[in-house]
């Protein structure tokens, strides 16, 4: 081996060791906590009953297997507007409201949280909010998140949020994100500076065309949010075609479980934030968060000013 090949081995030695050790020093600062995560996946459609059913059928399911929390894709109980009906005119509020009663008395029973996607009414003359709520063990709604960056033809039937959600459930700070959220990583690093452990992106990129470009980019753009900012992401999908199935990322960007394509599906994983994961960007990350854009200390010096001599 050259000079130059071991003195790469042993820098990628060296990043691997202290990418390591600051994961596990910010992990001792931050709070730690253990949480078995239930993804959910199911064909969401415009028949709010029928939705129900799914989401029921699977908070069953994902009890029976010892989850504390149970993970619900973007509007997986009301359909979405714009793609399984054409708008709100007409919408049944009054079932949404009697189905939403009945997931909160589920999970009262069970003694689960629950992120139900959903949408959410405002008052006369404002378009409804994209919405994730936050439902704790005894059934109660604790909070809510609405999308943020809705898309242009989500504003056609949407209102965007503006706020950011955290919750704490067995020692893990978790943070809610819809969608094309993920397009923006400023939303992941205010998360971030928040002290989140653990992110719930729920999604709706179904009834795509075959081929179609966001299977290929969304799942490794949400690895990369994971991998930059040393979190977990459940990471959700409805299952109707053209789509892609959900996943469970660890904080090092590795993706730990996937349900399979285009069938319902519960997977539960569990999110321990006393494990070390490889972390290369963790011993920069909050310097990086306050602008100091490079590592080390910058010199001064004539030829470094001079950016033309060689």
């Amino acid at each position: 081996m050259s000079a130059t090949e071991i003195g790469a081995a042993c820098f990628l030695l060296l990043s691997l060791a202290q990418g390591a050790a600051f994961s596990q020093t910010t992990q001792e600062q931050a709070t730690k906590g253990r949480l078995m995560v239930a993804t959910c996946q199911f064909p969401v459609t415009s028949d709010i009953a029928a939705n129900a059913d799914w989401i029921r059928r699977q908070m069953r399911e994902a009890a029976a297997r010892s989850a504390d929390i149970v993970h619900f894709s973007e509007c997986a109980l009301s359909g979405y507007a714009g793609v399984d009906f054409k708008g709100f005119d007409g919408f049944d509020w009054e079932g949404l409201r009697k189905e939403t009663e009945s997931i909160l008395a589920l999970a009262r029973e069970l003694h689960v949280w629950v992120v139900l996607g959903s949408s959410h009414r405002l008052g006369e003359g404002h378009k409804p909010r994209n919405a994730l709520y936050v439902i704790d063990s005894e059934g109660r709604v604790v909070d809510r998140y609405d999308k943020r960056f809705c898309t242009g033809p989500d504003l056609h039937y949407y209102s965007p949020g503006n706020h950011f959600v955290t919750f704490t459930v067995n020692g893990v700070k978790c943070g809610l994100l819809v969608c094309f959220d993920l397009r923006f990583p400023e939303l992941y690093r205010g998360y971030s500076e928040l002290g989140v452990q653990l992110i719930f992106h729920s999604f709706y990129n179904a009834k795509r065309k075959a081929g179609d470009i966001l299977p290929k980019i969304m799942p490794p753009t949400a690895r990369a949010r994971a991998a930059t900012n040393a979190m977990f992401i459940s990471m959700n999908n409805s299952s109707v075609k053209y789509a892609w199935p959900s996943r469970f990322i660890t904080p090092d960007g590795l993706v730990a479980d996937v349900l399979p394509l285009h069938e319902p599906g519960v997977m539960v994983n569990e999110v321990d934030t006393g494990r070390a994961y490889y972390d290369a960007s963790g011993p920069y990350r909050a310097d990086a968060i306050r602008g100091k854009l490079h590592s080390g200390e910058v010199v001064e010096d004539p030829r470094s000013r001079d950016r033309t001599c060689f």
